[in-house]
């Protein structure tokens, strides 16, 4: 069984920096595509970034292209979501999602606030 716990979030002022991290328990963690998806109040789930199992490459939302990086550490089993210069519109609670075939786990997800 996987799970997956984010942390990180927190309270930024716009133009601020924050890292999130999605530590990944369970068997197999290079085998598994890994996301990050946000919710915002009021507004649909969104794919925020993503990366494969196999080679690593990375797609991005449009709204966070430039701005945000992920990436993945596979000794660590962890996911990251490296967020510069957010704005208030990158508020939102954000989850760590992991893809094995047909298979599909969430994590809880951790509050992500940028406010002055």
């Amino acid at each position: 069984q996987v799970q997956l716990v984010e942390s990180g979030g927190g309270l930024v002022q716009p133009g601020g920096s924050l890292r999130l991290s999605c530590a990944f328990s369970g068997i197999a963690f290079s085998d598994h595509a890994m996301s990050w998806y946000r919710r915002a109040p009021g507004k649909e789930r969104e794919l925020v970034a993503a990366i494969t199992d196999a080679d690593g490459s990375t797609k991005y939302a449009d709204s966070v292209k430039g701005r945000f990086t992920i990436n993945r550490d596979n000794l660590r089993d962890t996911v990251y979501l490296q967020m510069n210069s957010l704005k208030p519109e990158d508020t939102a609670v954000y989850y760590c999602n992991a893809v094995l075939r047909w298979q599909t786990y969430w994590g809880q997800g951790t509050q992500v606030t940028v406010s002055s």
